[in-house]
């Protein structure tokens, strides 16, 4: 047996005793626009290979665990029809927890991730993608956490009234004061603080505010690649006072410096094409792949997206790192991590890396578990000295 084939039997034994939690998957929005959420034309428990990144077997072969299912709508959404749309995000998530309940188990807490491992199922949580889903409103995001949503991406692509995006231009300079307070309201409900896509400056002034550690659910390191949806050193040096976690993600174009350069080549020609540039309905793909013909596409790997694990466990520890790999929302995935099957080629190369097995079981299952159980913590005991707040965009911004 070759020591590739020894890391990779070892890997998806590491995997079957601490499976993965992945932090960031877009199924629900690839059901939505691929199928219009018809469940039975885009069945997951059925072969996808060739439509979607996810299906059931899949995950099983990637050694899955826990899935923070994203509950995400476009940024150019806004408004009421930005709720509305997330609402329908979150019933396609318990439609499929619905139709597969010997595979996947709902989980709201802790203590059912737990559960659901110890029952071999999949834990599935959920995760809204961006500040627009509540429309300026804590109790909209009171509603999204009774729903079920264990964290919000403070922004997505674009900026919203109280926040700011890694790739917009500055407008309120990282959180305004209503951002402050949908923090602390998110700190008192048990929703975790998540900082991908958000300005540098917006994670700054949350780790500034938040009384909870925040995630960071499919992010990398801009040490490695520099592109603004990384993580700059000195916000992943906070990590350990705060108790955070930093899942890096699988996305090319955020762990490869040349697939940056080739991506914004590619995304300006799917705008001139007429399409939005994060479309991966079939028409889209087929001026993806027309575009890629002419100009190859830069392959990032498994090692790519194991160089960026290295540097953010020097820097932040290992106790503070995850895995959010961005399948379905992403047109175009690294070597050896095509779907989520590919989990276990990502532990073997952290293996053959040097990493130990508790190094990996931290990596993979314990750190994310913790983080969500010091949220909830840390809800409760808030919520037992201060009650929901009421306050308002205009009231703390006007």
């Amino acid at each position: 047996m070759t020591d590739a084939s020894a890391h990779l039997d070892r890997a998806r034994e590491l995997l079957a005793a601490h499976p993965v939690v992945d932090g960031h998957n877009d199924l629900p929005w690839a059901l939505r626009e691929k199928a219009g959420y018809d469940l039975d034309r885009l069945d997951v428990a059925a072969d996808q290979t060739g439509s979607l990144h996810t299906d059931l077997a899949r995950l099983r072969a990637g050694g899955v665990g826990a899935q923070f299912w994203s509950v995400y709508v476009r940024s150019s959404m806004a408004g009421d029809d930005a709720v509305s749309a997330t609402l329908e995000q979150i019933d396609c998530v318990r439609q499929l927890i619905d139709r597969h309940p010997a595979e996947l188990r709902r989980a709201l807490t802790a203590d059912d991730m737990e559960a659901a491992r110890a029952e071999g199922r999949i834990a599935s949580l959920m995760g809204a993608e961006g500040g627009h889903s509540i429309h300026n409103s804590l109790a909209t995001l009171r509603a999204l956490g009774t729903l079920g949503v264990r964290y919000m991406t403070l922004t997505h692509n674009d900026n919203i009234a109280w926040a700011d995006s890694a790739t917009d231009e500055p407008g309120v300079g990282g959180l305004s004061a209503f951002g402050r307070e949908v923090v602390r309201e998110m700190n008192r409900i048990g929703m975790l603080v998540d900082l991908s896509h958000v300005a540098a400056t917006t994670m700054r002034d949350a780790l500034d505010t938040t009384e909870a550690p925040v995630l960071f659910s499919h992010s990398s390191a801009r040490a490695v690649c520099d592109h603004p949806r990384n993580i700059p050193d000195e916000v992943l040096e906070r990590l350990p006072a705060n108790g955070g976690v930093a899942m890096a993600t699988f996305v090319p174009k955020f762990v490869l410096q040349a697939a940056v350069d080739w991506t914004a080549a590619a995304d300006d020609n799917m705008r001139a094409h007429g399409f939005h540039h994060l479309d991966t309905t079939e028409e889209a793909m087929k001026v993806h792949a027309a575009f890629a013909e002419t100009r190859p596409i830069p392959v990032a790997t498994a090692a790519t997206v194991a160089d960026h694990l290295d540097h953010m466990r020097e820097v932040a520890g290992i106790d503070h790192i995850g895995i959010g790999g961005d399948y379905d929302g992403t047109a175009f995935t690294p070597e050896g991590l095509e779907d989520v099957a590919g989990y276990p080629n990502l532990i073997a190369e952290l293996l053959a890396r040097g990493w130990s097995d508790t190094d990996l079981a931290k990596l993979t299952w314990q750190n994310a578990v913790r983080v969500l159980r010091a949220a909830e913590d840390v809800s409760r005991e808030l919520a037992a000295t201060r009650g929901p707040s009421n306050a308002t965009l205009a009231q703390l911004d006007g």
